[in-house]
């Protein structure tokens, strides 16, 4: 659904997946072995990584150093954020978004997965389901991520035995039962030996499943979309006021939901006018028909006021529209969250400002537990809140449309930004 040009590695598909585990759960070596086994780093760097393990008296070639740039922010003591990498193999494109595992980088983790398709989750088979697991967890379900894949790791060290397996899938998946996650799946791998990583395991005959590449390249992405509900946010009115285009006006922005047509009956919010559209414009031409997640520009039959942060939507099918918001939002910000505090608001193309009329309650990440008692939201704390914005927004559930039920919280006087927010 993500093809726009014509030829090559443009047309194909593109899967963004995020990697989340507690350190020393092997995601380097992983996405390390990713990156060397379907070819897509360059000899000279798998021959300076294989001279740097030789000198450090290491048995294998260390392909987590091919990620290590982020150890050693973390090692220097810098703000670690999410390291993305981008390789495609002949079926499909990819962006990994590698996040740290800490608890105290739970905002670069709702940074890295807030656009990707799939989280894969690490585990360790000698460790089990910890902590970190059940929090990662949670953050993909909050984050509406569809598909999840758990990776038990380190298969070697416990004589590739099924039954290791078999026992964390089952712990998992009892935890996972609370949560709202469309499609989970496991794989038993060995990121430093290869198992069932790009090719299937000799070691592991008892598995039936796909290695964890061909899952990439093949699970169906089609449908993660919504192309029910048809949400169009303008920004940008096209006028080029010349002699050519003397009456030309048309409307750009990026397609959020649903699929458009010449000839559909549309609505505008805020003004509720209807029309129909006239052409759309892809860059490289028209199309017969646009869906999200494409940058178009619009035409309608009639000449109607709309600008920045309106949006168009059917005539039958709007969204909802209102002041009043619940939001789930996960806090960026060493200064707290305020009780009655102002903040700028930005939601699809449109700015606003809104005011903290209420916090609910804050969850405990590790058990899912709703904290009611304790409602300072302090950095990397996720809550519920209730805000009123200064105009309304067009807004859908979070688990309904991921582009139209999400709102970024900006502090006014830095202009930083402090929270994002899943609306409820």
């Amino acid at each position: 659904m993500n093809s726009f040009s014509k030829n090559g590695y443009l047309d194909m598909e593109l899967l963004r997946f995020t990697t989340a585990g507690s350190v020393d759960d092997g995601k380097s070596t992983l996405i390390g072995r990713l990156l060397y086994d379907s070819k897509s780093i360059f000899e000279d760097q798998y021959e300076a990584i294989r001279l740097t393990s030789e000198r450090r008296g290491e048995e294998h070639v260390n392909l987590a150093l091919l990620t290590d740039g982020l150890k050693a922010e973390r090692e220097q003591g810098i703000t670690i954020d999410v390291a993305y990498r981008y390789f495609a193999t002949p079926r499909r494109k990819f962006i990994i978004a590698d996040t740290p595992g800490h608890i105290q980088y739970t905002r670069n983790m709702v940074t890295g997965a807030s656009t990707a398709n799939l989280a894969i989750i690490l585990v360790d088979a000698r460790k089990g389901v910890v902590e970190q697991t059940r929090r990662h967890a949670f953050i993909a379900s909050l984050l509406g991520i569809p598909h999840v894949v758990i990776c038990i790791n380190k298969m070697d060290l416990v004589d590739y035995d099924e039954t290791v397996f078999e026992t964390i899938k089952k712990d998992f998946q009892s935890f996972a039962s609370k949560l709202k996650v469309q499609d989970i799946q496991f794989i038993p791998i060995s990121a430093l030996n290869g198992d069932n990583v790009v090719k299937k395991s000799e070691n592991m005959k008892w598995y039936g499943g796909p290695s964890l590449m061909y899952l990439l390249e093949t699970i169906h992405i089609g449908s993660d979309l919504n192309l029910v509900d048809c949400r169009f946010p303008v920004q940008l009115v096209i006028r080029p006021q010349n002699d050519k285009f003397h009456d030309y006006r048309a409307y750009a922005g990026r397609i959020a939901g649903g699929i458009f047509k010449p000839g559909d009956k549309v609505m505008v919010l805020p003004s509720g006018f209807t029309s129909t559209i006239q052409s759309i414009e892809g860059p490289d031409g028209p199309v017969e028909e646009a869906f999200a997640p494409m940058s178009v520009s619009m035409r309608l039959e009639d000449e109607i006021d709309i600008s920045r942060g309106d949006m168009i939507s059917r005539e039958n099918n709007v969204p909802q529209v209102s002041q009043d918001v619940d939001v789930m939002i996960c806090w960026m910000n060493t200064r707290k969250l305020q009780l009655n505090g102002k903040y700028g608001v930005r939601h699809t193309t449109r700015d606003a400002r809104c005011v903290v009329k209420k916090i609910h309650y804050k969850i405990d990440v590790n058990t899912l537990h709703r904290i009611q008692d304790d409602t300072e939201i302090g950095m990397n704390d996720i809550g519920r809140v209730s805000i009123r914005t200064t105009q309304p927004l067009f807004f859908d559930k979070y688990q309904l449309n991921r582009n139209t039920g999400s709102v970024i919280f900006v502090d006014e006087s830095t202009h930083e930004t402090v929270g994002a927010g899943m609306i409820i």
